[in-house]
């Protein structure tokens, strides 16, 4: 990570009431005068990051992160007994996005995405075209029926024996129907016993499908038991709705971006998500360009992937 720009502290930071009962967390840093980018987390439930904010020149840009619903310092936390998901919703975080947007005084912005963040940001700059000015996607997915049942089944051929173990933390019963439906109903059970395990079992799988190389290390999130639930709460609850997008809309739509110039990163070795994604998607985004990271799996940590998406934000600078 030696390749990230110097860590930076926020300048300013806030709480935006979302509506809803959700109050969404906000921070700026760099410079207040510089070019507005935004950042969107992975997930859903991942919440921002310090070192999110050092992809950027902070002499250059004015770098705005947010917590989507239910994550990170946004309330109520997912991890939460009564936490309401029926709120958390795809539609709810592009109007989230814009709320923000507007409470800034910002135009136009880069939206810089990875993983889950990068479905958010392709749906934002869908329906938003006039309000981003470039993009840059990293670790690429756009959350798919055909995504989904790949990283819950299709990627076991590569990871069996943690697959077995991620299959069997479920009822017998559910172990030939869907796995996202099976988990989500042991994370919203009552029973702590019951959801923790669930919890830990969901990122478990996570953390083995992203570890491609044999020094990988989980981050150090994982090992909190309020992350784990939230997260898992949050992933799940967005899979097992597809998130509540037409399915392949987002690459059959990237024709909208015409005119917006995006650089896509994605590692070669992506189990949990295959090259074949981000490739399509150049394929229907005039403008846009694939820059695949031979040796990284779906970490940002990976080599070469700091570095790549570092250069990109220069270029944009």
């Amino acid at each position: 990570m030696s390749d990230l720009y110097p860590p930076l502290e926020p300048y300013a930071s806030g709480m935006i009431d979302a509506g809803d009962g959700h109050r969404v967390y906000w921070e700026a840093c760099g410079n207040p005068a510089g070019k507005p980018a935004l950042v969107l987390h992975g997930g859903p439930g991942s919440g921002c990051t310090a070192n999110a904010r050092r992809y950027f020149d902070p002499r250059a840009y004015r770098i705005v992160l947010f917590d989507q619903r239910g994550s990170g310092r946004s309330t109520p936390h997912a991890s939460h007994p009564a936490h309401d998901l029926s709120t958390n919703t795809t539609s709810h975080l592009l109007a989230d996005i814009e709320r923000l947007r507007r409470h800034l005084g910002i135009e136009r912005w880069l939206v810089l995405g990875g993983s889950w963040g990068s479905t958010l940001a392709l749906a934002y700059a869908e329906r938003h075209p006039e309000r981003v000015s470039a993009m840059v996607l990293f670790s690429i997915a756009t959350t798919t029926a055909s995504e989904i049942e790949w990283i819950t089944r299709g990627a076991g051929a590569f990871f069996p024996e943690a697959w077995v173990r991620f299959r069997d933390g479920v009822p017998e019963a559910d172990r030939d129907g869907s796995l996202v439906e099976a988990y989500h109903r042991l994370l919203m059970h009552p029973d702590p016993a019951v959801h923790h395990r669930a919890a830990r079992d969901w990122c478990d799988w996570e953390m083995a499908v992203v570890a491609v190389h044999p020094a990988h290390k989980p981050h150090p999130r994982y090992e909190d038991p309020a992350f784990r639930l939230s997260f898992a709460r949050l992933v799940t609850h967005y899979w097992r709705h597809k998130a509540w997008l037409e399915d392949g809309a987002l690459v059959r739509d990237a024709g909208l971006l015409a005119g917006i110039p995006g650089i896509l990163i994605h590692g070669r070795l992506d189990i949990g998500g295959p090259l074949v994604t981000p490739w399509q998607l150049k394929q229907h985004w005039p403008g846009s360009e694939l820059v695949v990271v031979s040796e990284a799996g779906h970490d940002a940590r990976d080599p070469g992937m700091t570095q790549s998406i570092v250069a990109a934000t220069d270029r944009f600078a």
